[in-house]
């Protein structure tokens, strides 16, 4: 069995949370997540699903897994830059990555910084924010590990 992405090993409620959040905020992706509803089948109108609160929409979404990869990253992205940016504003600072806030300038190229201070910033992420920290690590180190020599080496050692 395949492992779990970064985004399905979260707990359901925070998970929820976010399709929820990304539901209240965009139209578009609430449009996308009642479409897959009624293509599904089961009886589910596109009109009586559009009458239903975004919490609601939300529960049928995460209760049926019908999350894209694509939803999987911008939801990761939400979660870690928009809505708990602790972890990244702790890794990039270990790793002393010039950043705003939880966002990184566009004009900072990849590799962001060497392997050595990859190792040790992931390091120190887990001692601090652990399973999070860990699950933020193998985020990065699935959608951009370009930018982040020896994460994946550091999380082989790690498992």
């Amino acid at each position: 069995m395949a492992p779990l992405s970064p985004y399905r090993s979260l707990p359901a409620d925070r998970r929820l949370a976010l399709v929820t959040h990304d539901i209240a905020a965009h139209r578009q992706s609430r449009e996308g997540y009642i479409q897959r509803i009624v293509s599904r089948g089961g009886g589910f109108r596109r009109e009586t699903l559009r009458k239903w609160t975004p919490a609601q929409l939300a529960r049928e979404i995460v209760r049926a897994n019908l999350e894209t990869p694509q939803d999987e990253l911008g939801l990761l992205q939400t979660l870690y830059v928009e809505l708990e940016p602790v972890i990244q504003v702790a890794f990039l600072e270990s790793a002393s990555v010039a950043h705003e806030g939880a966002s990184i300038p566009d004009d900072l190229k990849p590799p962001y910084t060497d392997a050595e201070t990859v190792k040790s910033a992931a390091l120190a992420l887990i001692k601090a924010h652990g399973d999070d920290g860990r699950r933020y690590l193998h985020t990065i180190a699935l959608y951009n590990a370009e930018a982040w020599p020896g994460i994946g080496q550091v999380l082989a050692d790690l498992s």
